[in-house]
């Protein structure tokens, strides 16, 4: 039977219909990471990410006061770059940035044969160390790029103050995840091949939400 929702309560009813299939399933969420894998599943309408979201420990509190200290956001698609909420995040001083359409990164990733991802990757790195600015890095389709935020790390080069990484896809996606869930970054991670840009800028608007 059709249901006769009002355009303005539609999302609410969304909520609702979770919260209750959830509940069918014996799934009771963590109060702190509620919203965020509500809002994974509301965009996706898939039930596997009340299970496959992985948190570092505190990640959600920690990713608020970056945010609160404008932070700045890098997302490895603009997809995901148009999805975020760029209003409420100005509000605390922040912006996002997405680095995959600049010229000099692709002259830089053909000339070197390696994906534009992984060097969007060191570029935002480089100005995040120069202008000293906080950034969550921002992952929802290109594995390469935790990949080379993890060798960025191991170097010593660079330490992400954050990273949700939520590529999609099969090849190295499953490893690349693994690479971001065995270090000390804090982070929100979903094991397995699932995510995408959409579920990246849900995670970041569920973030921008509940501040």
């Amino acid at each position: 039977m059709i249901e006769h929702v009002k355009p303005q309560d539609i999302e609410a009813r969304s909520f609702e219909i979770i919260a209750s299939e959830l509940a069918d399933m014996g799934i009771k969420l963590d109060e702190e990471n509620d919203l965020i894998i509500r809002r994974a599943i509301h965009t996706s309408a898939d039930f596997e990410y009340a299970k496959t979201l992985c948190f570092s420990e505190g990640a959600a509190a920690a990713a608020r006061d970056l945010i609160r200290g404008g932070a700045d956001i890098v997302t490895d698609t603009n997809m995901a770059l148009t999805g975020i909420n760029k209003k409420k995040l100005a509000l605390y001083g922040g912006s996002v940035r997405c680095y995959m359409a600049d010229e000099d990164v692709a002259a830089e990733a053909k000339e070197r044969g390696v994906t534009r991802a992984s060097v969007s990757m060191e570029h935002a790195a480089r100005d995040a160390k120069e202008s000293g600015r906080k950034t969550i890095f921002t992952v929802g389709n290109a594995p390469t790029a935790l990949i080379t935020l993890r060798e960025m790390y191991d170097e010593g080069i660079y330490t992400p103050d954050f990273v949700i990484g939520v590529p999609v896809g099969f090849v190295n996606v499953v490893e690349a995840k693994e690479l971001i869930l065995g270090t000390e970054i804090p982070h929100i991670v979903n094991r397995g091949r699932k995510g995408g840009s959409n579920v990246a800028a849900a995670i970041v608007n569920a973030l921008l939400y509940t501040m």
